[in-house]
């Protein structure tokens, strides 16, 4: 029996027929509703047809989460009196409770994903919605992308509606084509926020890492809060190990303590959304209860102010994610929890000054987060670039450039970016395409269900009571009880239905299938021991385990989960296994190199015969006859990254470099550009053939940097002969001395004694670019400077001679310099000549 008066409760109902008008007349529409207003639950059903008059439509609802999929089914069903599985059902991975009656289908987007690549017309569904879509899920962002290709292309009559939580709707309605926004009003009560930092400063983030002192204190805000505050309290905290740690210091208090994130039993999460009449309950959540879930009964929120998000080192193959400071509109929806039933209060456990420079909005996922499996995705769809799917932000072409490398090194795709029939296996089996890559390759080896077993584990992190040894954790989830263990099981069951491994290896050990396992899905990060605990991975980068850990002794490792914090220059290993190096090589064997390496180290040329697999070198001789291209190439590099200071450069080879960079300033083409970037970039164009006859640093030491730059002249055209003339080295002057013309700053400068210039009233020029004279005294000390000699003569001559005429009363001072000879010699030694 339809529950109609908790139907007609639901704010959304007003929006409604504007949202019906728009997909009649567009097809498409962004739906804003705040939580709790119902757009998650009683749209489906109104677009459905199940609670009027209306046609009968089939309805794909797709949420970013299992919890909230499962839920909102449930939810749906109660609202028409049923169960899941008859007219509303859902599909999660591993899980399908759905019948022959089924009209609302409640999806997470990966289930969804994988749909639209088996059967890209969605054959019999007439509606999708894309709820949350403002939290910028990855696969939410692809499944757009998809369907409006769908739309345009095959199914013009697909209904598409993007539901989201907030107002800022703009680029999603843009994304649909100028789509129709329909806001639907909140009930809204209000939130008093109280700002509640901790006393004392705590340590910020880093890597998964939280500082104990913010939880303590998050605990006592939460007693704090039950103190001060009637109704239910929720929590936000970053992940699974702060809500365990939190509830562990909530002990005692007079609440029933609840824990709510993707991996809580089913059991908990009913009875969490469910809520309860007997006596007040703390539910301590991840930022699943943002806008996914409605949790009844909570009238006041407690925010940590942290949140969790994706990143990944490309350079270092390492994913993971990382504790950040959640956004402005985290904290929004945060808040706005403690007002959906009655007024309510949040209490932020930081500062009030910092809130305005917290972000916006969190960072979309397409930024930040390892791209491999939406590379796969986008070349089984056939845009291996994704150059052409509509994506609110396009892809980092330096994340789709590792991504693409990784595929290719697995066999995914081929070497233009195609997919293979081995990468369409792998996007069908729901993993990430690393363990997809293991599941398939690990089969083989070692049979389906043991390879299963493994991959389980790593898809889904064990918790860490279960320790960093991989191995040991298989064992632990195999005979445990908990809520892992079981969801463990239950993915190893549906992993084994998809493959039907060859191998039947009953010679491997547990340990061994686990190493082989690990190392095919990260080859990278396969590590040698450098002893002491710390190993260095095919990657390059460094790894270090914890002192206590039984690994610590092991010659080789695959790593499967490791972070590396911003400040360490080591990862730090979180789970690992055991491999030896047979499997090492096996794994990361398209990693290996073997050849002749000459190198500069050390401010030196060193030639090997090196063996290596990525940075990890498994055996190295000297190599008495190096190839001089190798060599030549290392001293280059050995040039790129010492300087040209390894040239011999004189006094004037420095100088006629000054006077090139001069002219090329200037005068521009054919004077050639000298920088240190462009001598750099092209060494063989003025280097040669010294340079290729060269074999240590030494002998880089014995070319003159001043001949060699001859060569870059500007010979072919003539012009070299002018050099003299356009930069001349030295000018002459009116005493008859030649002197040098220094060219290091803007303008050329010519430092002469001022007696050696009388007479001469026009300043002298270097192509076309006055020179900045330095007039010095008899002792060659600064008297004066002027680009304007005729000036100087006429205003600034007097009072030189009034202050340096009686300090060097033997040199000529006469008071009009125009009348008298140029000199360099003293007034005696001019009578005498």
């Amino acid at each position: 029996m339809i529950r109609t008066e908790a139907l007609d409760r639901l704010p959304v109902r007003t929006a409604v027929p504007a949202l019906e008008h728009a997909l009649d007349e567009r097809g498409v529409a962004v739906l804003c509703a705040p939580p709790g207003t119902g757009k998650t639950t009683l749209v489906p059903l109104v677009l459905a047809g199940l609670t009027g008059a209306g046609p009968v439509r089939r309805v794909a609802v797709a949420e970013p989460r299992r919890i909230a999929a499962r839920a909102a089914a449930r939810r749906m069903a109660w609202l028409l009196g049923e169960r899941p599985g008859g007219r509303v059902g859902f599909t999660v991975r591993g899980e399908r409770v759905v019948g022959r009656d089924t009209v609302v289908e409640v999806v997470t987007t990966g289930v969804l994903l994988q749909r639209l690549q088996r059967d890209q017309e969605l054959a019999g569904v007439e509606v999708v919605i894309i709820d949350e879509c403002h939290e910028r899920h990855l696969d939410a962002d692809t499944v757009a992308a998809f369907l409006l290709d769908v739309r345009e292309a095959i199914r013009p009559d697909l209904r598409l509606v993007a539901a989201s939580a907030t107002t800022d709707a703009e680029g999603w309605a843009r994304l649909l084509g100028d789509a129709p926004v329909v806001e639907a009003e909140g009930v809204s009560y209000p939130v008093e926020v109280v700002w509640a930092p901790p006393a004392r400063p705590v340590k910020p983030p880093h890597g998964m890492r939280v500082d104990p002192a913010l939880l303590t204190h998050v605990a006592a805000t939460v007693r704090r809060a039950l103190a001060e505050r009637e109704g239910d309290v929720l929590c936000f905290l970053p992940g699974v190990g702060e809500i365990a740690r939190v509830a562990g210091q909530l002990a005692g208090v007079d609440a029933e303590v609840l824990q709510v994130h993707g991996r809580a039993p089913a059991a908990v999460q009913d009875a969490v959304l469910a809520g309860s009449s007997e006596g007040r309950r703390v539910v301590l959540a991840t930022s699943v209860a943002e806008s996914s879930l409605t949790v009844p009964g909570v009238r006041v929120v407690v925010d940590s102010g942290l949140a969790r998000e994706p990143r990944t080192d490309h350079a270092r193959g390492l994913s993971a994610l990382t504790t950040v400071r959640a956004s402005q509109a985290a904290g929004r929806q945060r808040a706005g929890r403690a007002g959906r039933e009655a007024a309510g209060a949040v209490y932020r456990c930081w500062e009030q000054a910092e809130d305005g420079r917290l972000a916006r909005f969190p960072a979309p996922e397409i930024k930040v987060a390892d791209l491999a499996a939406f590379a796969l995705q986008a070349a089984c769809w056939g845009d291996p670039g994704a150059s052409s799917l509509a994506l609110l932000d396009p892809p980092p072409a330096g994340a789709m450039g590792a991504a693409r490398e990784v595929l290719e090194a697995i066999g995914a795709v081929d070497a233009d970016g195609r997919v293979t029939d081995r990468g369409v296996r792998m996007s069908r089996l729901g993993l990430h395409p690393r363990l997809a890559r293991a599941l398939l390759d690990g089969a083989e080896e070692a049979g389906a269900r043991r390879a299963a077993e493994v991959v389980a584990l790593l898809s889904e992190e064990p918790p860490r009571e279960y320790g960093d040894d991989l191995a040991a954790a298989l064992r632990t989830a195999r005979r445990g009880q908990d809520g892992y263990a079981g969801r463990w099981k239950q993915e190893v069951r549906r992993l084994s239905a998809q493959v039907s491994g060859t191998g039947t290896d009953g010679t491997r050990s547990d340990d061994a299938v686990v190493g082989l396992v690990a190392a095919l899905a990260f080859p990278e990060r396969v590590a040698r021991a450098r002893g002491d605990g710390a190993f260095l991975m095919v990657s390059g980068t460094g790894a270090e385990l914890r002192e206590t850990s039984r690994l610590r002794s092991s010659p080789w490792l695959a790593v499967a989960v490791a972070d590396r914090p911003s400040h360490a220059a080591s990862a730090r290993v979180r789970l690992a296994a055991v491999v030896d190096e047979e499997t090492a090589l096996l794994a990361a064997g398209h990693l290996r190199v073997r050849g002749e390496e000459v190198r500069w180290v050390d401010g030196a040329v060193v030639a090997r015969s090196v063996d290596r697999v990525g940075a990890v070198e498994l055996a190295v001789r000297p190599l008495r006859q190096p190839d001089p291209e190798l060599v030549r190439g290392a001293l280059v590099e050995g040039l790129r990254r010492e300087g040209l200071g390894l040239l011999r450069w004189t006094r004037d080879s420095e100088q006629f470099r000054l006077r090139l960079a001069f002219l090329h300033r200037v005068v521009g083409a054919p004077w050639p550009d000298v920088s240190d970037e462009a001598l750099l970039a092209e060494p063989g164009a003025w280097l040669e053939p010294e340079l290729s006859r060269a074999r240590r640093r030494s002998d880089l030491g014995r070319i003159d940097a001043g001949q060699a730059l001859r060569r870059l002249l500007p010979w072919a055209t003539g012009e070299a002969v002018r050099l003299d003339e356009l930069a001349p080295e030295r000018i002459k002057v009116p005493s008859g001395s030649r002197i040098r013309v220094e060219y290091g700053g803007e303008q050329p400068v010519l430092a002469v004694k001022l007696q050696e210039l009388f007479g001469l009233s026009e300043t002298p020029t270097v192509a076309g670019v006055p020179v900045l004279v330095h007039l010095l005294s008899p002792a060659g000390r600064p008297a004066a400077v002027t680009a304007d000699l005729a000036s100087f003569w006429q205003d600034g001559y007097q009072a030189v001679r009034a202050e340096l005429r009686g300090r060097y009363p033997k040199h000529p001072w006469p008071e009009d310099p125009a009348t008298v000879p140029a000199t360099r010699y003293t007034s005696a030694r001019l009578k005498r000549s």
